[in-house]
């Protein structure tokens, strides 16, 4: 590992941080590859380590959300229930069981570290395409202030983004909060600061199903949590200039192109 190449990721830890306190998102999406290509830490102990870091950064933004009232309990429950329990055990069950190699094909093998890493990159498209994409009847939903909720579909995508946060260290933010705005009704800034406190409870929870399972490296956790939470501050101050929406889409355009770099990696 070279020194300045874990400089830059230290930095990055910042920007991880900055980009949930700017969209309510997006966090784990740089954090796996900044611990894999920056750090040099392995694809299976970086999906652990991304599960701690979003999970106290995200819980230090709620903080700010809770202080406005902008944080919906009700539909948090309704949709981190499900979620914690299908996260904690994908960590304590699933991901152990993944075999090593996952299969051989041919002259083809599939490595656990390189298939996580692939499925990881398969979902940051998905996370891409959300934020570039113009939904205009999402904006109209944004406008609502009637919270009515869809309870089924709610519980069904929290144990959907449960399963995605414990297979990738994802926290899910770009699925958890359009979810809560087309399915809850509630306004953005609502499903921004709801959003990060689920991120932060099944995300954390989900950790809890590796310690015992990995080696985990105290220290060093400590201190690239602490700069991701310097970040989430610097991103919650910047949201008074920069408008939210622009600001997705660009980091879309990011996320798309970080993806495509991982698969050829990864693959080819």
């Amino acid at each position: 590992m070279e020194a300045n190449t874990s400089l830059i990721g230290y930095f990055a830890s910042i920007l991880i941080g900055v980009s949930l306190g700017l969209i309510g998102g997006g966090g784990s999406i740089l954090t796996v590859p900044v611990l894999v290509y920056l750090i040099g830490i392995n694809p299976v102990l970086s999906t652990a380590y991304s599960l701690f870091v979003v999970g106290a950064t995200s819980l230090v933004g709620s903080f700010t959300y809770m202080k406005k009232r902008l944080v919906n309990y009700r539909a948090a429950l309704v949709f981190a229930v499900p979620s914690f329990i299908v996260v904690f055990l994908t960590r304590k069950f699933v991901v152990p069981a993944i075999p090593d190699p996952v299969f051989t094909l041919g002259g083809f093998t599939l490595q656990k570290g390189a298939g996580i890493m692939g499925l990881f990159a398969l979902i940051m498209l998905a996370a891409a395409f959300s934020m570039i994409r113009q939904n205009k009847e999402a904006k109209a939903e944004l406008q609502s202030e009637t919270l009515t909720f869809n309870f089924p579909l709610i519980a069904l995508e929290g144990a959907a983004v449960g399963l995605l946060t414990g297979l990738v260290g994802a926290g899910g933010g770009f699925l958890i909060i359009p979810a809560l705005v087309l399915l809850a009704k509630l306004p953005m800034k609502m499903a921004v600061g709801t959003s990060l406190l689920i991120i932060a409870a099944k995300s954390l929870i989900g950790f809890l199903g590796d310690i015992g399972q990995q080696t985990i490296d105290w220290p060093f956790l400590a201190v690239f949590t602490s700069l991701s939470v310097v970040g989430i501050f610097l991103g919650s101050y910047l949201t008074r200039f920069i408008p939210g929406e622009k600001l997705k889409r660009v980091f879309g355009w990011f996320v798309l192109g970080m993806a495509g770099v991982i698969l050829w990696k990864e693959f080819f």
